[in-house]
Protein backbone atom coordinates (compact mmCIF):
# COMPACT_ATOMS: atom_id res chain seq x y z
CA UNK A 1 0.00 0.00 0.00
CA UNK A 2 1.14 3.43 -0.77
CA UNK A 3 0.19 7.11 0.42
CA UNK A 4 1.22 9.96 -0.69
CA UNK A 5 1.32 13.07 1.10
CA UNK A 6 0.77 16.25 -0.91
CA UNK A 7 2.21 19.48 -0.18
CA UNK A 8 5.34 21.89 -0.38
CA UNK A 9 5.69 21.16 2.91
CA UNK A 10 3.80 23.22 5.55
CA UNK A 11 2.92 23.10 8.97
CA UNK A 12 -0.46 21.59 8.17
CA UNK A 13 1.22 19.18 5.45
CA UNK A 14 4.16 18.06 7.75
CA UNK A 15 0.86 16.92 9.92
CA UNK A 16 -0.45 14.89 7.52
CA UNK A 17 3.07 13.25 7.04
CA UNK A 18 3.27 12.56 10.55
CA UNK A 19 -0.30 10.88 10.62
CA UNK A 20 -0.15 9.18 8.13
CA UNK A 21 3.11 7.71 9.01
CA UNK A 22 1.08 6.76 13.04
CA UNK A 23 -1.64 5.31 10.67
CA UNK A 24 0.74 3.25 8.94
CA UNK A 25 2.17 1.71 12.37
CA UNK A 26 -0.73 1.62 14.40
CA UNK A 27 -2.00 -1.28 11.14
CA UNK A 28 0.96 -3.45 10.83
CA UNK A 29 0.78 -3.47 7.59
CA UNK A 30 3.44 -2.70 4.81
CA UNK A 31 2.68 0.79 3.93
CA UNK A 32 5.07 3.08 2.23
CA UNK A 33 4.59 6.71 3.15
CA UNK A 34 6.26 9.24 1.31
CA UNK A 35 5.97 13.35 0.59
CA UNK A 36 4.86 14.54 -2.76
CA UNK A 37 6.30 18.14 -2.90
CA UNK A 38 6.53 18.93 -6.96
CA UNK A 39 3.39 21.30 -7.97
CA UNK A 40 3.29 19.51 -11.18
CA UNK A 41 2.97 15.66 -9.76
CA UNK A 42 0.59 17.32 -7.41
CA UNK A 43 -1.62 18.67 -10.17
CA UNK A 44 -1.12 15.52 -12.17
CA UNK A 45 -2.91 13.68 -9.51
CA UNK A 46 -5.87 16.24 -10.12
CA UNK A 47 -4.84 18.53 -6.60
CA UNK A 48 -4.89 21.88 -6.41
CA UNK A 49 -5.21 22.77 -3.09
CA UNK A 50 -3.47 21.47 -0.12
CA UNK A 51 -2.19 19.06 1.99
CA UNK A 52 -4.17 16.04 0.42
CA UNK A 53 -3.64 12.68 1.17
CA UNK A 54 -3.85 10.02 -1.77
CA UNK A 55 -4.06 5.97 -0.89
CA UNK A 56 -2.85 3.76 -3.48
CA UNK A 57 -3.88 6.72 -6.24
CA UNK A 58 -7.20 7.48 -4.70
CA UNK A 59 -7.30 11.22 -3.77
CA UNK A 60 -8.78 10.69 -0.22
CA UNK A 61 -8.47 14.46 1.02
CA UNK A 62 -7.61 17.76 0.08
CA UNK A 63 -7.32 21.15 1.50
CA UNK A 64 -6.92 20.00 4.76
CA UNK A 65 -4.81 17.78 7.39
CA UNK A 66 -6.63 14.08 7.48
CA UNK A 67 -6.40 12.74 11.38
CA UNK A 68 -4.40 9.80 12.23
CA UNK A 69 -8.07 7.57 12.97
CA UNK A 70 -9.21 8.65 9.30
CA UNK A 71 -5.84 7.74 7.49
CA UNK A 72 -6.04 4.69 9.48
CA UNK A 73 -9.54 3.74 7.86
CA UNK A 74 -8.35 4.78 4.73
CA UNK A 75 -5.69 2.13 5.04
CA UNK A 76 -8.05 -0.98 6.61
CA UNK A 77 -10.69 -0.09 4.50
Amino acid sequence: MEIKICGPGCRKCNEAYANALAAAERTGKAVSVTKVTDFQEIAMLGIFSTPAVVVDGQVKCVGRSASADEIFSWIEA
